[in-house]
């Protein structure tokens, strides 16, 4: 008997999470604190007993959570099955896809690209939305020293807004990064289509119906369709024989039989899909050609 036979998995354990106890002190500790907040961002004097409160109910709820955590790991729960049954699968998915923004920052610096390691060919799209990011994010500096300059009487506000805006720099360079270092790749027969740090579906050549070379800068929305624009343009046209999921940003299932995207060079990426599409499969106990 194998051990997949012996340890079947365990049942999403609702009880540690979803009791009672937790969901109402989820309800009270979060507005607490945003309130408290916003009233310290505000300047409204908040007596020194209230702030002693927010602080001992944050550290209750942080408590509480941490609890649930053990108690979930103890279960047999990897890390990520915790995660997801503590944490709103949409604020797990948008705190994942903030991370990657910031990672990608790391990947770009160090000119390491995600995913290209057993790739047959890797097709870069960034080039053409350079500029534009870059004008962003010379508008994002801009606008950082300006508030600078005019919240300085006004320490409180004037470091909050400093912390924003430096993030939103960040955030516009990450999202020019994550495109640089996540090109689409074509591996193992599969087509990677990627576009910054949110859209990434794999798909089987042998699922691609057809695939034409057509410069679009216009695209009317459609359920069916997908429509992967850089710079505003997309270059090239995937017709699918069978649909592919491209889930939304929060995760909502979208099955898509058109895909337009782009490349810094649609050329090599058309040729490269149809040499794959048309390449006889390999068959079982044969050698492999030199």
């Amino acid at each position: 008997m194998t051990t997949s036979e012996t340890r079947a998995p365990l049942p999403p354990p609702e009880a540690p999470v979803r009791g009672p106890a937790l969901r109402k002190l989820r309800a009270i500790a979060v507005p607490a604190q945003l309130v408290l907040a916003v009233c310290l961002i505000s300047g409204v004097p908040v007596p020194d007993t209230v702030l002693l409160g927010g602080k001992l109910l944050l550290l209750v709820f942080l408590g509480a959570e941490a609890y649930v955590w053990l108690r979930l790991r103890r279960l047999g729960l990897s890390w990520r099955q915790a995660l997801a049954q503590l944490v709103p699968e949409r604020v797990a998915r948008y705190v994942a896809h903030e991370a990657r923004i910031m990672a990608s920052l790391v990947r770009w610096a160090a000119r390491r690209p995600h995913g290209v390691g057993e790739a047959d060919a890797v097709f870069p799209h960034a080039r053409d939305q350079a500029a534009m990011m870059y004008g962003f994010t010379f508008v994002c500096v801009a606008e950082t020293v300006a508030l600078s300059y005019l919240l300085a009487d006004w320490p409180v506000i004037h470091a909050v807004f400093l912390v924003v805006d430096v993030y939103t720099v960040l955030f516009v360079l990450g999202m020019h990064a994550a495109a640089v270092t996540r090109p689409h790749v074509l591996a193992e027969g599969v087509l990677r289509v990627r576009q910054a740090a949110h859209v990434d579906i794999r798909v089987p050549v042998a699922q691609i119906a057809s695939i034409r070379r057509e410069t679009l800068f216009t695209h009317e929305k459609k359920d069916d369709e997908l429509n992967l624009a850089i710079g505003s343009q997309t270059s090239l046209t995937l017709e699918l024989a069978e649909p592919v999921n491209a889930p939304r940003f929060l995760g909502t299932p979208r099955l898509v039989r058109v895909i337009r995207l782009h490349a810094d060079d649609p050329k090599s990426l058309y040729d490269a899909v149809t040499r794959a599409r048309t390449a006889p499969a390999p068959v079982p106990g044969m050698p492999a050609t030199a």
